[in-house]
């Protein structure tokens, strides 16, 4: 049987809901509550999940709460003092008010949608209409997709090939010592440098698969390697994992070398003929991708074998690519979609630029201004 998808009632539903002219009792309270619901609604005919729509639903409630007032009622002084206190009494963290004060300028956001009704029906029962109270003026300015951990910084390209020395070597010591670990020592290294080559997540590198490698029709000397498709990005709260395709570059043709390597000569000795994870799990004959944290426990053991600090981690890997195709002279705008960042801010936070490319740049201004110089002044007769 087919069922039909939730819809998000519009203002001809609230009206059938709540009739004009119809004496309710305990009025405010049943509109409050149609509120609620029909929000709720709406978010599920987004595909928004469960939890989410809970969470934002008691939320509206916590504020209603604390503002003794219904959302028609609701004053920007009431989100000042609400804000306060959730930072200076209850140590809220940056990303909590910055979550808190969009899912609540959303809810404000469909009531005062005139599609839905609200407005209209709450003038005529009330005398008054619900009005958006979250501005940028009185909340947080998002910044970043995520509020990151301070002092972490980019690989330098000494420190990056270290890094990766450091993992080959591995490789060479545990299989001269005769040791099948050889084959995990393999598979971390390559998908480090998979990782940086492309700009991956943690979690978008190691859930992979073979059908997510394709050729670029306009690069076709990387084969089946000229795009990654990312299938398990990072998720907006309430969302399913974003989608994008990473095009392999030319400065990265060398990761293009290993990631075959791996599939041809390595790989065929870790798994079942039918397995399609490209990083597979000891477990289950390769059915399953390698844990996050079996990732993140091998590379730090490279990380401290190659005597690298600890502002550099694994997400490090990704820093560096941004600052690496930005000190290349990619557009930024490009350089944003390949790593998919949904705002131009979070990826020039990433960006972690070398004095020597800072010099370069200073230097090349210099010369641009000593040339227009020499080019514009008067020649003597």
């Amino acid at each position: 049987m087919r069922t039909q998808s939730p819809r998000s009632p519009d203002a001809a539903t609230v009206r059938a809901l709540l009739p004009p002219g119809v004496a309710i009792l305990n009025e405010p309270e049943t509109v409050w509550a149609a509120m609620l619901d029909g929000w709720s609604a709406q978010q599920l005919a987004r595909n928004l999940s469960l939890s989410t729509i809970v969470s934002r639903r008691r939320l509206a409630e916590r504020f209603r709460d604390f503002a003794e007032e219904y959302p028609w009622a609701w004053t920007v002084e009431q989100v000042d003092h609400f804000f306060m206190e959730l930072r200076a009494l209850r140590g809220g963290s940056r990303s909590t008010v910055l979550g808190y004060q969009n899912a609540l300028r959303m809810f404000l956001g469909y009531l005062t949608d005139p599609t839905y009704g609200w407005g209209e029906l709450c003038w005529e029962r009330f005398g008054t209409h619900p009005a958006q109270v979250f501005h940028e003026w009185n909340t947080a300015r998002h910044v970043q997709d995520a509020i990151g951990e301070p002092g972490k910084r980019p690989y330098t390209r000494n420190e990056l090939e270290d890094l990766f020395d450091c993992a080959d070597e591995r490789v060479v010591r545990i299989r001269r010592a005769g040791s099948k670990g050889w084959i995990p020592a393999f598979r971390i290294a390559t998908l480090m440098k998979t990782a940086y080559a492309w700009g991956l997540r943690r979690n978008e590198v190691r859930m992979l698969d073979l059908v997510d490698l394709a050729s670029n029709p306009q690069a076709r000397q990387f084969n089946d390697l000229g795009i990654v498709y990312v299938r398990h990005g990072k998720a907006m709260r309430g969302s399913p994992p974003k989608r994008r395709a990473v095009l392999t570059l030319p400065e990265f043709a060398w990761a293009v070398e290993c990631i075959e390597e791996w599939l041809t000569e390595v790989r065929p000795l870790f798994v079942a003929p039918l397995a399609t994870m490209l990083w597979p799990s000891e477990r289950g004959h390769g059915a399953s991708p390698i844990a996050a944290d079996s990732v993140s426990r091998a590379f730090n053991e490279v990380k401290r074998e190659a005597g690298l600090d600890d502002t550099l981690d694994f997400h490090s890997l990704r820093r560096s690519y941004v600052t690496h195709l930005v000190e290349i002279g990619y557009d930024a705008f490009f350089v944003q979609q390949q790593v998919g960042h949904e705002h131009a801010s979070t990826t020039s936070i990433y960006t972690g630029l070398s004095p020597d490319y800072r010099a370069r740049v200073v230097n090349d201004a210099i010369a641009r201004m000593a040339h227009a110089t020499t080019t514009d002044s008067p020649k003597e007769n």
